[in-house]
Order: structure tokens, then sequence, then C-alpha cells
């Protein structure tokens, strides 16, 4: 028998969700065929089989969300491993006989069996905080069957630390459907975003600044090009890719923003991988171009498109959301002249470009002129910089921007 378990589908990722199952129990598969499709805040993915045989038994349905290392379902292999000439053929246990592993089957926090299921996250801070078994058990878990999940046991280390370890949970409000409310169930994807926004806004302490450009020259400049670049290229030439060109040299001369907090270490990252946000139905994604400081505009043109493209058609690998530096938004597509977006962590920061609007601005010598002007705006994580890194870095980055000349390099 092989048992499958919830990959861990990035870095920062901890659970998953199960949008669909692939195979039935019963059902052939091969080695590597797609087993079932799994859903979290970054991306759909297809998690396939890690050997030949039948599904036999799937042990977490439909529309459950599980952390990472969960048992998903089991393969009885076609070819049965090497064991011992001694030992003696066992049969299946059946269902009724491992309620600890199934999706349904309710389990008790505390005892070896429930802390086995811990996942490493949550075992790491359980140990940073002297928590031992013993006091495990007075975790209430919210995952399936009970599972203690890493905000689980946040929540109850900020209740001990303020005097109210036996205290119950602090439940966040929640509004009761009125008559003539429509209810629309969360999607997998949705729930997903919903956990990941909470739990960056929970632990990481957010800052925002905003910086005014003079994007005159830039809209100048694309002007005068975007059409010989799409008969070339066959994609547009936006804005995106010429601020994501802008922020890769800053990041170079204002590393922190390049950065990760670890608990009790800064990483600065020397990767640029430059994650952008992607609406679709439903939801947002960030897919990340990796190595964007390797990449001119043109390239990063074709970058954006391909990602935007594929993002919006459910064909992202998980290769293309691991991995982000740094964010870049643009709700100025939308029209936006000021957004404050949450920090995509484990990442340090998050720009939004917001929307090119013209309007007349005092110039040196007190001539008036009408300009294209755009809001940068920068959240950050203050546990990693100060608000003078982040001052710095919108400054350079609006300097860069207001000098875009013609001679600007595409290639």
């Amino acid at each position: 028998m092989a048992v499958v378990t919830m990959p861990q589908l990035g870095e920062s990722i901890t659970e998953g969700t199960i949008a669909r199952w692939l195979k039935k129990v019963g059902d052939p598969v091969k080695k590597y065929e797609s087993l079932v499709e799994v859903i979290t805040d970054k991306v759909n993915a297809e998690v396939p089989a890690p050997v030949a045989g039948v599904l036999k038994e799937i042990r977490v349905q439909e529309g459950a969300t599980v952390t990472v290392g969960t048992e998903i379902c089991v393969i009885e292999e076609s070819v049965p491993a090497t064991v011992s000439s001694a030992a003696p053929k066992q049969s299946a246990p059946s269902r009724e006989e491992q309620p600890a592993h199934t999706a349904t089957a309710p389990t008790r926090n505390g005892g070896e069996e429930a802390h086995g299921r811990l996942s490493p996250a949550v075992r790491t801070l359980a140990d940073e905080h002297g928590i031992g078994d013993d006091e495990l058990g007075k975790v209430q878990g919210t995952g399936v069957g009970g599972r203690i999940s890493k905000r689980d046991l946040q929540d109850y280390i900020e209740r001990r630390g303020a005097g109210a370890g036996k205290a119950p949970a602090v439940q966040a409000p929640t509004a009761a459907p009125r008559a003539g409310d429509e209810v629309i169930p969360l999607s997998p994807i949705r729930r997903s975003i919903a956990t990941h926004m909470v739990k960056s806004k929970q632990t990481t302490p957010h800052a925002w600044t905003v910086a005014e450009v003079d994007m005159t020259n830039v809209v100048r400049f694309r002007r005068s090009v975007k059409e010989s670049f799409k008969q070339r290229e066959g994609v547009d030439l936006t804005y995106l890719p010429i601020v994501i060109k802008g922020v890769v040299e800053q990041l170079k001369d204002n590393p922190r923003l390049n950065a990760s907090w670890g608990e009790d270490k800064i990483l600065v990252h020397h990767d640029f991988n430059i994650g952008i946000a992607v609406s679709i139905d439903d939801g947002l994604v960030v897919p990340v171009i990796h190595q964007a400081d390797k990449l001119s505009i043109a390239a990063l043109a074709r970058a954006t498109d391909d990602l935007a493209r594929r993002a919006r058609a459910q064909k992202l690998t998980l290769q293309d959301v691991q991995g982000g530096t740094f964010t870049v938004n643009n709700p100025g597509t939308f029209g936006n002249i000021l957004s404050y977006a949450i920090i995509n962590s484990p990442e340090a920061a998050i720009l939004s470009m917001e929307a090119i609007v013209k309007r007349p601005v005092v110039l040196d010598g007190d001539a008036i002129a009408v300009r294209s002007m755009m809001n940068l705006c920068l959240s950050f994580d203050h546990r990693v910089m100060d608000g003078a890194n982040a001052a710095r870095f919108l400054q350079g980055l609006r300097r860069w921007l207001e000098g875009v000349s013609e001679q600007l390099p595409l290639y």
C-alpha cells in the first residue's frame, strides 16, 4: 500500500483544498498520472500518483481543506513492495479500523496519535515556546478531525501569554443572513485567499506609504513604440513591465525590500523574483517572474502576458507561483488612484501601481502644466524595514520613472 499525502505547494503554503478527484476508488492508476486537483491561495495543481496500482481508498473528500502531510488517499500497488519472507502478509485495515487517518473521523488533541499528525510548522512553533505533549492536549484544533493548525497554536500562545490559557478561542465577528440576502458559498480558492490574507494581517505589522510620480515621459515613450512593439512581439506593451524594470533596479539599491522575516533573522534575497497580481474568476493569484533582473523590458512584457493568460486559464504550474521576493500589483487598470495592499507573505513588501491621471501640476518656476500623474503605494513589513528604507525605495523609483526618455532600451 502507498499512502499519498497533501504536498506542500509552495514555501509558505501550510494547507490545501481538495478541488476534484480525477480518479475513483477502484480505478487503475499509472505512476505519475494525475490523481487529484488541489487548490491553494496561489495555484491549482494536480497531484500525481507516486506508484502504479489501483486507487484503494479516498480519505479526504472534495471541498475539504487539510494541512500539508495529511493522508488523502491510498494506492494498492500493482507490484507488491519487497518484504521479508518471514513476515506474514497482512490485509489493509478497513476504514472503521483507522478513524485517526480519515478526513471525517473526529480525534482528540493530545496523546501520541494526535501529536504525530502535527505539521512541521506546528511542531517547530511548539518547540520554540516550550509546549510539550501534555500542554498540546489543551489546544483546541479547528482542522480536519480536530487537527491543530499553526493558527490554533498561535491563538493558544497569545491567550496563554495574556494569562487566559483556558479561555475559549476568540471568534471573529460574522454576519448572519437576513431575509432577501443572496448567500454565496465560498469556493476553495476564495477560502484559501481569505485564510492567507487574515494570516498575513495577523502576523505581519503592516505599514504604508505613497509617492506621487510624473509619468509623462513614460506615457510619451510607450505611445511612440507600442504599435511597432505589438507587431513585432505579438503582445501589448503595458506600463507594468516598464515599472517592473524600474522596481528591480531600485531593489538592487534597497535590498531590505527584497527580503523576508525569519523569526530571529532577516533573509535578504539575492534573486529578484517579481510576483504580479492577476485577477481571475473569484480570486487573485500571484505568478512569479523569476530572475527579473536578467530580463529586458520586452522580455518582461512577454513574461507578464504569458503568466496572466495562463493564470486566467488555470494553467499555472507550481514553479510559476514559487519563490517570489517582491510583488507588484496594478489596480490602476480598474481606475483606482489609491490602494492599501496586503503583503503577500512571506515577502516583505508589495507595490501598487495606481491609475495614470492627467491633472494640472506646478512645475519649477511656478509654471502650471498638465501632466500624467500616478500614485505608487507601498505596503511593507515594519519588522524588516523602517519608513526610511521604504521612502528611499519609492523616491528612487520615482526618479527612475521620471527620467525615462526615448532612448530607454526595450531589449
